[in-house]
């Protein structure tokens, strides 16, 4: 037959470490059982697209994937790419005014004319990427690694002040 203790009686007989392990994985159980109940954030992958000409103004791609994508002539503007991966991509002639690439990686991607009016880029990882012809007005560089080379040809063109950072493009870039 079934012991008919209650709970306390039960505590009350075992020792100090048995019940903090029931503690314990009770905590975990508890938990466990919760965080089945949170929905996981899924990236979206634009691996190697072809996304041309699209109009993604004012799109979230936080976190999202677009290796070696081709958004050529795309509308970007608004577009918040924090923490995306643009890496190997081709920008040219998109319109990313007032983009946020807060924490993105821009290894390799080609922004070539493109307009980067008042985009943020703070903390992108932007080694070997080409801004050749890029419209740079109050863009925010801060933080951003790029080669010397790029540094010195972003800084013959850069104007103005960030309407949301308040940092001037040349100070973010540090120009002379």
């Amino acid at each position: 037959m079934l012991s008919q203790e209650s709970p306390v009686d039960v505590m009350k007989t075992l020792p100090v470490s048995a019940i903090a392990r029931r503690i314990l994985m009770g905590l975990i159980l508890l938990i466990t059982v919760w965080g089945i109940g949170i929905s996981p954030v899924h990236a979206e992958s634009y691996d190697r697209q072809s996304l041309r000409y699209a109009d993604f103004a004012n799109r979230d791609f936080r976190g999202d994937d677009f290796t070696r994508a081709d958004l050529a002539n795309a509308n970007l503007q608004g577009a918040d790419f924090r923490g995306a991966r643009l890496f190997d991509t081709t920008l040219s002639q998109a319109d990313m005014t007032g983009a946020n690439m807060t924490g993105a990686t821009l290894d390799g991607a080609r922004f070539i004319r493109t307009n980067l009016t008042n985009a943020i880029l703070e903390g992108a990882y932007a080694f070997d990427t080409d801004f050749r012809g890029a419209v740079i007005e109050g863009a925010d560089f801060t933080d951003v690694l790029l080669a010397p080379k790029t540094n010195n040809q972003l800084c013959k063109v850069a104007t103005g002040t960030n309407p949301v950072t308040g940092r001037a493009t040349r100070d973010t870039l540090y120009c002379p």
